[in-house]
């Protein structure tokens, strides 16, 4: 169980390393490259055979974080259940993931729109001239974006993860079964209170 639990973490976390690395390497390295290119019209040829040949890669990194994160909420749903606090952050990570494959879809198909517009001029990857058309400008302007909200949405989860390692600690495994008991048992008294305070006015409304 222990071998096919790293396994699992591993395909977690080397996924969502190359997702986030690549998705920054692409905005300051693909994009920025491009963009010095000399000649106006092959910047956005330059930088979409820069993506194409980045994205099986990344398609296969996404593949692997998923299915190490499903494995991964298998092998630890008795904690979502009985540690205080695991529920809700395995529930931002969820959130998280979702944006930012969102996020990534919708940037790539902005980039299958760049690479079909043929050779435009622009100024830079994301940033339009005065000469590029105005179907080609709103797709950079979108782009410039996006490029930097894919890797601070992957950079989010890097740490939503590195905290839900130090959850996984004995100490805090320990303090949050104690904290999820001690809400459990409070949850009857705290019903027995309402209960009784409506005993109470009922029983005021009578005599008065």
């Amino acid at each position: 169980m222990s071998e096919r639990h790293t396994a699992l973490r591993s395909m977690h976390d080397l996924g969502l390393a190359a997702w986030f690395g690549g998705s920054l390497m692409g905005a300051l390295g693909v994009n920025g490259a491009a963009a010095r290119a000399s000649d106006a019209t092959q910047r956005i040829p330059i930088a979409s055979a820069g993506w194409s040949r980045w994205t099986p890669v990344n398609a296969a990194a996404i593949g692997a974080h998923l299915a190490g994160a499903v494995g991964e909420l298998a092998t630890e749903s008795p904690r979502v259940f009985t540690q205080r606090g695991v529920g809700k952050i395995s529930a931002v990570k969820t959130a998280l993931t979702v944006g930012a494959l969102a996020v990534t879809g919708y940037s790539r198909l902005l980039g299958m729109r760049l690479a079909k517009a043929g050779n435009p001029p622009v100024e830079g990857i994301t940033e339009p001239n005065y000469q590029t058309p105005a179907g080609v400008a709103s797709c950079q302007r979108q782009m410039k974006l996006l490029q930097w909200t894919i890797p601070a949405l992957t950079g989010a989860l890097v740490v939503v993860t590195a905290y839900m390692g130090e959850q996984q600690k004995p100490g805090q495994v320990f303090r949050g079964m104690l904290g999820r008991a001690g809400g459990l048992m409070s949850a009857p008294a705290s019903v027995g209170k309402l209960a009784a305070m409506g005993t109470a006015k009922r029983r005021m409304a009578m005599a008065g």
